[in-house]
């Protein structure tokens, strides 16, 4: 959540440098960085960009970005990305308000989540995705397959 946004903004890359505040329990990451020697900018596989422009919610601001600050969820964004070989989003969501109830968000995240599934499925990606991809077995219930329509 970004206590300070009014819309809500896909982000579609995270930074390993410039990380000087200290988060809630005071952990601060040497020299400002996520990880030694990493590459300074890491960018999302999924084009965050074309799912803004699919998004559509009436009475929902959405918006996209390619920086998503330099505090807690811009370095967790950055080692999932790093970790997930580019295989994450994320999504900030402004506080709810009058104007943007808990149904209104939810709607609207709902939207977005399908949007993403469906910029999942295009076959560059897909095949992407099965080439750098470690191997997952899903929870009883869960079927990975089904961001790709299989199974």
């Amino acid at each position: 959540m970004d206590a300070s946004a009014k819309a809500i903004v896909l982000e579609q890359c995270a930074k390993n440098r410039g990380y000087r505040d200290a988060d809630i329990r005071g952990f601060r990451p040497a020299r400002g960085e996520c990880l030694p020697d990493g590459p300074e900018v890491i960018a999302s596989e999924v084009s965050m960009k074309a799912v803004s422009k699919r998004v559509a919610v009436e009475g929902v601001e959405v918006t996209f970005s390619r920086d998503a600050g330099r505090y807690v969820c811009d370095y967790t964004y950055y080692l999932s990305l790093h970790h997930g070989n580019g295989c994450a989003v994320l999504i900030h969501v402004p506080p709810l308000s009058r104007w943007l109830p808990a149904r209104l968000l939810g709607k609207a995240l709902q939207v977005i989540i399908q949007a993403t599934l469906k910029e999942l499925r295009k076959p560059d990606l897909k095949t992407w995705f099965a080439e750098n991809s470690t191997a997952a077995i899903p929870a009883q219930g869960n079927q990975l397959g089904d961001c790709f329509g299989e199974n």
